[in-house]
């Protein structure tokens, strides 16, 4: 017979990165095209060049593995395609930092050229380091498809897409109102904004009425400073107040310059003053105003927010300092009527967090009307669907209310826009390759020298790392995907381009679902920052847990769409979890002497408790499958820990243990082997998407078939046995019935080990012969000495504790367990001690300065001390009078 190599002690760190490195070595994770095979696949969002490994990224990853892991063992031709973003950006604020601190150089000292080679170097050296972090956690990529969205194909894409949008018309360029941060000096999308409640003041400023003395108009504004480039003052024509002053001129303080009073439905009569400044340079609201009424811009400020020329004496100024000086001036000629508190949304960089300055800019956008409307259509038609389903509205207020998208950015690392101007005849010239002369004149052509927002390319990313615009066979099989797993807070920077960009030019949906999760939160319910310091590193929680225990953690605590709480506590738990699994797999191992592998056992050979764990394993890969199914993969996951936990190791082995240890029944021992084996390995392969590297290790050690790793196994079945109903049923009363008899010891200190009679009364005969064909499961779990049946008419015992589970009485005779004398010196310390707990807060409940200053929960915590302590001395009273009894 084969001899079974037993497990040592179990140690993630030692197990992690062999396993690792077996199934990349294997190539478990790159399959080929298999058109005879359904597919599914999942592209990794991809994380920027810049970061490091956090919870979100380590939630994120384990989710998509889990689904993956899931999907590769069901028998489907996976693809789950891994990458980084070059993260425009990010990346280069990076990099000039570097040089800043460790050079002393700016990227204008190297130049455009020498800059971008030190982006790359720094991404070689650096930028992978997340990808090496995403391993440790066990995610089960093709790495050998790994993209990089700066790479040479995906450039080639980028350059496609760009070029045939401009050929259809949507993308232009122009000057419009656009978002510009004064400390990244690029412009931003508005997606890029985060709108942070300030308060900050309204100044109603008096803006003399041309030719009228002593006539003013009065503007209520936020921004003194941008009064320079007002153009006009716009108020309501319903507004009976300024009627007549339609069509007048106003004189612009400061500046002397002359501005006309508009009408437009768009000012709110009942906000300020009712007048409004139209300053269209530096507002998106104006600016779509001077658009109707055909108004200048005029900038006012530099790209750096100090004031330009066109502020008079205030040129050079920061735009705050320029307000104060404004303002206090304006006092000073008596044009300030008055200042009003006001609380109002700050457009912020999400970036840098400075604020962003509204800005009329020549730009590259995207026309977003078109692009929108289809996008819109296939998620109100349910061809994509969010999951959970309450995103959908996210997504489709942002489309609905879309804006053309800023596309270009000043910065140097990123795809280049592809457009070149002519220095001789002006023509601007777009082209799939790069240009030397204008094909028009001949002439010198400069190249726009903006990159495109990193949105834009990342927005290709699941049919492009397919090889797009080549129809490559994976293209074919895998795309559409399967599913996209991601955090709400990307829905409009990412989910929402790729549905477009891929109706645009995939004419098909980029994936059927969308997976949302939320944020991982501290223990408290804080999202984790830099700024309150209460980050965890995930690779910490790794070195002292093991990626197990932490995926496993991170899995229980999700509920599609909703924020979790992240609690060290639930990972140690989920490192004993997986003990707990090594452990019981200890045993089995141990127990295989003389295992034969090619029996079976046949219906007549199942005890009751076979048929129950057979019942509630096939009912745990139902619900587990189902689950996983459905997304719901934290319920997934706690289906199989109850199952391993509960079911398998505190009962099922245990009541396995005397069959296995009998010589006299070869094949009842056989049987319970087999159910064992077969059992604990099936269990570890459901749990193998969620812990994949402690049941890889166990998997090897279990005789097993289907492959040489857990990884490419196939998933679990239901066992067939015939005749398993009313099994799990009546193993449950007998459960129950141990379960009460336990709690009976306990409740009476009896100490363990010690046996007891017990004498059961059930209610019919069918659950009598029940309890008398198993009654050797109370002898076995319950320290029982024997087992006593009572007929209908037989008396009941007398000095015995009772317990009444699912219809039938249970006794347990007491008298010769407990140590009278002890037990009562033990109950009469516990009875001072609960007076004097009660004693000690009747007073505090009773002192009314406590009362008065203490907050409501506080007081409500002492109150349900106070119940909870007098219940306990009730109980104890209780079991006192019951020790006189025996």
């Amino acid at each position: 017979m084969k001899t079974y190599e037993n497990l040592t002690t179990y140690n993630p760190g030692e197990i992690e990165g062999k396993w690792y490195s077996y199934w990349e070595n294997q190539g478990y994770f790159h399959e080929e095209v298999d058109t005879n095979k359904e597919p599914f696949s999942i592209v990794l969002p991809p994380p920027n060049v810049t970061g490091m490994l956090h919870m979100g990224h380590a939630l994120d990853n384990t989710l998509q593995d889990i689904l993956i892991r899931f999907k590769r063992m069901q028998g489907y031709n996976v693809l789950w395609m891994p990458g980084t973003d070059h993260a425009g950006i990010a990346t280069q604020i990076k990099v000039e930092e570097m040089l800043a601190k460790e050079e002393g150089k700016s990227r204008y000292d190297l130049g455009r050229e020498k800059f971008v080679e030190r982006v790359w170097e720094w991404k070689k050296e650096y930028g992978d380091t997340i990808v090496k972090q995403i391993r440790s956690l066990g995610a089960s990529c093709d790495w050998t498809r790994e993209r990089f969205t700066l790479d040479d194909g995906y450039y080639h894409a980028v350059r496609e897409v760009f070029v045939k949008l401009y050929e259809k018309g949507l993308i232009y360029r122009g000057e419009r109102i656009i978002n510009w941060c004064p400390r990244c000096a690029t412009a931003l999308s508005d997606v890029e904004v985060e709108h942070e409640d300030e308060h900050g003041h309204l100044w109603h400023i008096k803006y003399p009425v041309k030719g009228e003395d002593n006539r003013f108009v009065v503007v209520a504004t936020t921004r003194p400073e941008t009064m320079f480039g007002d153009v006009a003052v716009a108020v309501n024509p319903e507004d009976d107040r300024y009627k007549d002053l339609i069509g007048k001129t106003l004189v612009l303080p400061f500046v002397n310059r002359e501005i006309p009073v508009i009408a437009d439905d768009y000012v709110d009569a009942s906000f300020g003053t009712g007048c409004v400044k139209i300053t269209p340079a530096h507002d998106p609201n104006d600016f779509e105003m001077g658009q109707r009424h055909d108004l200048e811009s005029i900038v006012v400020m530099n790209n750096d927010a100090t004031m330009n020329e066109g502020a008079g004496k205030f040129n050079g100024l920061p735009r705050e300092q320029a307000r104060k000086q404004v303002v206090a001036e304006l006092q000073e000629l008596g044009l300030l009527e008055k200042i009003d508190d006001h609380d109002h949304a700050v457009g912020h960089c999400s970036r840098c967090n400075t604020i962003i300055e509204p800005m009329v800019s020549k730009q590259w956008f995207v026309d977003m009307k078109p692009l929108a409307e289809p996008a819109l259509k296939v998620v109100k038609d349910h061809e994509v669907e969010f999951v959970p389903e309450r995103f959908t509205k996210t997504y489709v207020n942002w489309l609905e209310n879309i804006r053309d998208w800023t596309i270009s950015r000043q910065l140097w690392w990123g795809h280049r826009i592809p457009a070149w101007y002519c220095d001789d005849c002006g023509e601007t010239i777009v082209s799939r390759e790069d240009i030397t002369e204008c094909p028009h004149c001949h002439g010198h052509v400069t190249q726009d020298p903006d990159v495109l927002d990193t949105w834009f390319s990342s927005g290709l990313w699941p049919f492009a790392t397919m090889g797009w615009p080549d129809q490559t066979p994976e293209l074919k099989q895998w795309y559409p995907t399967s599913v996209l797993v991601t955090g709400y807070d990307i829905i409009f920077f990412w989910v929402a381009r790729m549905i477009f960009m891929a109706l645009e030019f995939e004419d098909e949906i980029p994936f059927k679902h969308v997976f949302i999760h939320g944020l991982v939160r501290d223990s408290q319910g804080r999202k984790m920052s830099k700024s309150l310091g209460n980050g965890i590193n995930p690779l910490d929680v790794i070195d002292q847990f093991g990626a197990d225990a932490l995926r496993f953690t991170l899995v229980t605590g999700n509920t599609p769409g909703n924020d979790m709480r992240f609690y060290m506590e639930r990972v140690e738990a989920n490192r004993n979890f997986a003990n707990k699994i090594w452990n019981a797999s200890k045993f089995v191992l141990m127990n295989l002497t003389n295992y034969d592998e090619s029996f079976v056992p046949t219906a007549d050979d199942l005890t009751l408790a076979d048929q129950w764990i057979i019942q509630k394993y096939n009912e745990t890969v139902q619900s587990v499958t189902s689950n996983l199914d459905k997304f719901e993969l934290g319920e997934a996951a706690s289906s199989v820990y109850d199952f391993i936990w509960n079911t398998y190791c505190d009962w099922y082995i245990e009541l396995a243990k005397p069959r296995l240890y009998s010589e006299s029944n070869e094949r009842d021992r056989r049987t319970v082997q087999y159910l064992l084996v077969t059992i604990l390995r099936q269990m570890l392969e459901l749990l193998h998407p969620f812990m994949p590297f402690v049941t890889e290790h166990i998997w090897q050690h279990l005789p097993h078939e289907g492959g040489d790793s857990i990884v490419v196994t196939k998933w679990p079945e239901a066992l067939n046995f015939d005749n398993l109903d009313g099994a799990a049923r009546q193993m449950e009363v007998m459960m129950d019935a141990i379960k009460g008899i336990r709690n009976m010891r306990a409740e009476m200190n009896v100490p363990l080990g010690k046996k007891a009679e017990v004498i059961v009364a059930p209610t019919d005969e069918a659950l009598a012969q029940t309890v008398a064909d198993h009654s050797d499961y109370f002898v076995t779990l319950a320290w029982a000495e024997k087992v006593t049946i009572l007929g209908a008419d037989d008396p009941k015992p007398e000095n015995a504790t009772v317990t009444v589970v699912n219809g039938m009485e249970v006794y347990l005779l007491l008298k010769d367990l407990i140590d009278g004398e002890k037990e009562r010196e033990r109950i009469g310390k516990e009875k001072i001690q609960m007076e004097k707990e009660i004693s000690r807060l009747e007073g505090k409940l009773s002192n009314q300065g406590f009362l008065a200053k203490a907050p409501e929960a506080v007081v409500a915590k002492e109150k349900e001390k106070l119940e909870e302590y007098k219940q306990k001395q009730q109980a104890l009273l209780e079991r006192e009078a019951f020790l006189e009894t025996l």
